[in-house]
């Protein structure tokens, strides 16, 4: 069971924010990536390919931190940890969804043999500042 996020971190969320997402490499060390995400009810959502680094290290260890600090706004923060699921079904609408959303057009920068992840984070712990 997730933790319930509040108006501000929601609206947060909905906007067109940008997260580091943050991963447990291989040797213990942080990898850290900017991603596009969206909210689905108090759960967040990104995208990656399945393979690459990031899916990888969510695959061996499912521990995942997602941190948004507005650049209008840089003294607020939100930051969520917890453990991810992830699943192929429904990657290619996510990745789209979220390209219209950031960019106003589908994605289009896969190659033919990518296989987009959805990633799904319900939230265990959440820090914010607002």
């Amino acid at each position: 069971m997730g933790v319930e996020l509040d108006d501000n971190v929601k609206k947060l969320l909905d906007a067109k924010s940008f997260a580091v997402v943050s991963t447990v490499q291989p040797d213990g060390s942080p990898q850290s990536s900017v991603v596009w995400v969206r909210r689905d009810g108090d759960d967040i959502l990104f995208s990656t390919v399945q393979g690459r680094r990031k899916h990888l290290n969510l695959v061996r260890d499912p521990r995942v931190s997602v941190l948004i600090n507005p650049a209008d706004s840089p003294y607020q923060y939100f930051e969520a940890r917890g453990e991810v699921t992830m699943t192929t079904e429904g990657g290619r609408e996510l990745i789209d969804e979220l390209s219209r959303k950031y960019r106003g057009q589908d994605y289009a920068w896969d190659g033919p043999d990518a296989v987009r992840v959805v990633v799904r984070l319900s939230p265990r712990k959440v820090v914010a500042n607002f």
